[in-house]
Order: structure tokens, then C-alpha cells, then sequence
């Protein structure tokens, strides 16, 4: 029996390594957007020291690269790929079809004309 286990989380469908890590960077970076707000705040501000700035400037280069927005990427929550991802609700092409036509999706039906 392996010393680690993995923690339940509810992240709805199919669960992969790729969902998993988005979803903690999801986390972490939601946990350090303030702090990394303040500290570019705080670069920008002219009237402060210039030494202050610059060691806030070294505080923000040395922070873990999860905790930028640039390293989010939106996925599919059902099947987890990275493509074509309907944002309004966060579901791959694929997936987004077969869902709007069993009827799962509220205010989404097939066109017709």
C-alpha cells in the first residue's frame, strides 16, 4: 500500500493529471493574487524609494510561476483537453455538442432555420 494518497477532490467529470494541475494553479494563483497586486502596485509608485521599488521588483521575480495568470489554461472540465474550449461554460467543442443536444445545457438548442 503506497504512503500517499491522492486528496478527493470534486472537479466533475473525467479526472486527469492535466485537470489536477490546472486546477491547483487555479488555486494558487487565486491564493497569491492579492500579494503579487500589492507588490506591482508598489514598483509602479514613483514617490516611494528606489530601493523599496526594486526589492519589491525582486520579491515579484522570485515568486513560484503559478502564482501568474499567464500559466492558466483554459480546459475542458468533462474531458480535460485544451482545445477549442467553449468559455461560457467550459467545455471542449466535443463535449459541448453532445451535451447541448441530449438537452443538458440550459438555453442551448440545436438551430434550425
Amino acid at each position: 500500500m503506497s504512503q500517499f494518497r491522492l486528496k478527493k477532490l470534486d472537479l466533475g467529470g473525467f479526472v486527469n493529471t492535466r485537470i489536477l494541475r490546472d486546477h491547483t494553479k487555479r488555486r494558487t494563483f487565486e491564493q497569491f493574487e492579492p500579494e503579487r497586486q500589492a507588490l506591482r502596485y508598489t514598483i509602479r509608485n514613483t514617490s516611494l524609494p528606489q530601493r523599496v521599488r526594486a526589492q519589491a521588483q525582486l520579491q515579484l521575480a522570485n515568486m513560484h510561476s503559478n502564482t501568474r495568470s499567464t500559466q492558466i489554461k483554459n480546459r475542458c472540465v468533462e474531458g480535460g483537453t485544451a482545445r477549442s474550449v467553449i468559455r461560457a461554460f467550459r467545455l471542449g467543442r466535443y463535449q459541448f455538442r453532445m451535451q447541448a443536444l441530449a438537452g443538458e445545457l440550459p438555453g442551448v438548442r440545436k438551430a434550425s432555420w
